[in-house]
């Protein structure tokens, strides 16, 4: 299955929401650091509701760190940003993939981002809003992988 990446998250109660998604889909949610929190902090438990036990979670010291797990573990890197140069409904997902999103305030960095296989973004109508809530960003995402990988061809 698809596996979610958060690169140095800043707000507590998005990657609370993003762990409860993560946790109801059995999707691996890896965090990079440094992260704008600490894992013991209270709003991120408060997001994350009850649902901590059923999260399979990864934490990463580094980008150092998690480049070597994904070495190890294999599988295409897809960055999620504003600045993806195509859409994610376009792109034909795969079992192994990696569903990179970054911080709140900046994305994805550019050595991240340089690394992907593949850019994209999500569409927004509205050119006066600059970008969806990181949560709900990757709550599309990831469920439009999960249809693809579960719908029958």
């Amino acid at each position: 299955m698809v596996r979610v990446v958060l690169v140095h998250p800043e707000i507590p109660p998005n990657t609370g929401n993003i762990a409860r998604t993560c946790a109801a889909t059995k999707t691996e949610l890896h965090l990079v650091a440094p992260l704008g929190f600490e894992i013991s902090d209270r709003y991120l438990k408060r997001a994350g509701l009850d649902y901590w036990p059923y999260v399979d979670l990864h934490y990463h010291e580094n980008l150092a760190a998690f480049w070597q797990q994904h070495q190890q573990k294999g599988g295409r890197l897809i960055g999620f940003s504003v600045r993806g140069n195509s859409n994610y409904l376009d792109c034909e997902y795969q079992e192994t993939d990696w569903l990179l999103f970054g911080r709140e305030t900046a994305g994805l960095p550019p050595e991240v981002m340089n690394a992907c296989d593949h850019k994209v973004q999500i569409k927004i109508a509205e050119p006066n809003v600059r970008s969806l809530n990181l949560s709900v960003s990757v709550a599309i995402g990831l469920f439009e992988a999960i249809r693809q990988l579960t719908t029958e061809h």
